[in-house]
């Protein structure tokens, strides 16, 4: 339990309650008696945008009186679409492991099939897009060649003065024939979140069972505290996220002395009390003592209660246009969850040339250097000229 656990309002619609009931571990084991109220419709997109459809399918499968077969159906569809992609990715990611391996390319799966494995002990159970793979910053040349000569494209994004290693944290590259998506990391996250070297995450990396070739993927405590800081870098706008925490927290013998020393390190212990409030609030996520003092905290709290309204409001945070209000509201969440530390690198790199510069104002490559000089001015004219539009 969560000692002097603060008052957070998490008042919700009956589909997102019901949906909780669902997910909650203690109550696998009650019969489910839905509100006969309930909006099926919004249920199954609730679902769906959460990422739960797997989980969901196999709690109701087996009540035919209490949800409507339509409802059942939409969800053994997700469900056996997700297992099709899931076992096309873990074909992918086997035969991409052993060519790096060939080309002594050191990779750790950050997610996917191993990760879903690894927590509910099958593949099927989580759902994917994608294969996120960690590889060093200097090998990112060699992985990019062998992702070309096995028939990958790369996402052509404009950049300036190579900003994309400043202002992010990996390429995606898509296979048009396989449909397989697979984003190269070189970072856990971008700057200025602290991240652990590569030699450090490989030195207590486990190996997958998953396909008789292994994978290598992070260990416990690692694997935990990037998926606490992915979540909290989206606002947790999809359960999911928190379900990983609470399935993780539940199913895996955690060091939480070692976990509790890297999220200090890593300069992530607030983000950690974040993690576990809202996780404990919405699935009663069981916390070790030896964390209660970095999540009954103030800061803690703050950022909890302000993901609330991403996770209640069914938003798409990076993947469609918001209104400016939450786009508004989302910049400064992501302000507020940065130490004082790193907001003052956040605003050093910020002063770093955009695309958006060149966009505003060309100069020939080489006269680039002055959108130093002018990115303030060049910044300021946007948001004028946005201002005047709305």
């Amino acid at each position: 339990m969560i000692d002097k656990q603060p008052i957070i309002d998490i008042s919700q619609s009956k589909e997102l309650d019901f949906l909780l009931t669902l997910l909650r571990e203690e109550n696998k084991s009650e019969e489910i008696i839905p509100s006969k109220e309930i909006n099926w419709s919004y249920f199954l997109e609730l679902v769906k945008h959460h990422r739960v459809c797997p989980l969901v399918y196999l709690r109701l499968k087996d009540t035919p009186d209490a949800v409507p077969s339509n409802v059942i159906e939409a969800l053994f569809q997700e469900y056996k679409k997700n297992t099709f992609k899931m076992l096309q990715l873990t074909g992918e990611m086997e035969s991409l492991d052993k060519v790096f391996q060939e080309n002594d390319i050191e990779t750790l799966c950050l997610k996917g099939p191993p990760v879903a494995y690894d927590l509910f002990g099958d593949i099927s159970l989580r759902m994917s897009k994608d294969l996120d793979i960690l590889v060093r910053e200097e090998e990112l040349e060699r992985t990019e060649s062998t992702l070309f000569s096995l028939g990958y494209e790369k996402e052509e994004i404009s950049t300036v003065l190579n900003e994309k290693k400043w202002r992010s944290h990996h390429i995606v590259y898509y296979h048009p024939n396989k449909k397989v998506q697979v984003e190269v990391h070189w970072r856990l996250h971008p700057r200025p979140i602290k991240r652990a070297s590569f030699e450090e995450l490989w030195s207590r990396k486990r190996e997958s069972q998953v396909t008789k070739h292994p994978i290598s993927f992070m260990g416990k405590e690692d694997l935990l505290l990037y998926l606490i800081s992915h979540g909290a870098r989206h606002g947790w706008f999809r359960l999911r996220w928190l379900k990983d925490i609470d399935q993780m927290v539940r199913n895996k013998d955690i060091n939480y002395v070692h976990f509790k020393k890297l999220a200090i390190k890593h300069q992530q212990k607030n983000l950690v009390g974040q993690a576990f409030q809202l996780a404990h609030l919405f699935f009663q996520t069981p916390v070790h003592e030896e964390l209660q003092g970095i999540i009954n905290t103030k800061a803690a709290n703050q950022l909890a209660e302000k993901a609330i309204p991403f996770i209640k409001e069914m938003v798409q945070l990076h993947v469609h246009s918001q209104t400016k209000s939450l786009e508004k509201s989302y910049k400064n969440y992501l302000f507020s969850m940065k130490t004082k530390r790193q907001k003052c690198k956040f605003l050093i790199i910020s002063f770093y040339p955009s695309s958006a510069d060149e966009r505003t104002f060309r100069l020939p490559k080489s006269l680039y250097f002055l959108y130093f000089l002018l990115r303030p001015f060049l910044w300021s004219w946007r948001k004028l000229k946005k201002s005047v539009l709305f």
